[in-house]
């Protein structure tokens, strides 16, 4: 059974590493570009909204409980990216100090962001439950791979937003980069992936 864990634990850090899941990665670019490190409530707030989308939605497709359309939600999620830029870009086009002033008092846990990373973690969820799926075949009630998979996802996601927001760090104290020209840089980079995924 630990080795069952182990392998599916593996599979789901594997798979949101993997370029093929690029989307997902994109997407968690866009949903930390407008924090820092002194920020860290804000993205634990935020990540754990998303994670709290896609694991409810990974679990009902995984069991067979709610039906999709995978071609669609192939759609859908550089859609759930576009947003998330457009939201970026807005803040960008405040003044610097307009927009750390405004990023200070927003509240860490009832915030608009969590709100999406909830509501388009929803739509992720059902993109990591079809490659879950491909890999459990027919089983039908497939509950420890499904925890061993989400872990291992989450994981993975966490490696990822600790990369983004070391990079924005660096940036940022290192080479005197400032957080509005971070946020419309790495906002509009994304917003481009996610038309080329949305026309392809």
């Amino acid at each position: 059974m630990a080795s069952l864990f182990q392998t599916y634990l593996q599979l789901g850090f594997h798979h949101i590493l993997n370029l093929q899941a690029h989307d997902h990665i994109v997407f968690l670019l866009a949903l930390c570009a407008p924090y820092v490190l002194a920020d860290w409530r804000r993205v634990v707030a935020l990540v754990t909204s998303f994670t709290i989308g896609h694991s409810l939605t990974l679990a009902l497709a995984t069991l067979g409980v709610v039906q999709y359309s995978a071609g669609f939600i192939e759609k859908l999620i550089p859609i759930t990216i576009l947003i998330t830029c457009i939201v970026n870009l807005v803040k960008a086009g405040r003044t610097e100090p307009r927009l750390a002033r405004r990023l200070r008092p927003e509240p860490v846990v009832l915030a608009l962001p969590n709100l999406l990373a909830i509501v388009f973690g929803l739509v992720h969820g059902l993109g990591f439950s079809s490659y879950l799926r491909e890999l459990l075949g027919q089983q039908s009630r497939p509950v420890l791979e499904l925890l061993a998979f989400n872990v291992g996802v989450e994981l993975g996601q966490l490696l990822i937003v600790s990369f983004i927001l070391l990079l924005g760090f660096l940036l940022l104290r290192g080479f005197g980069v400032s957080r509005r020209d971070w946020l419309l840089v790495v906002s509009g980079a994304a917003a481009g992936i996610a038309v080329v995924l949305l026309l392809a």
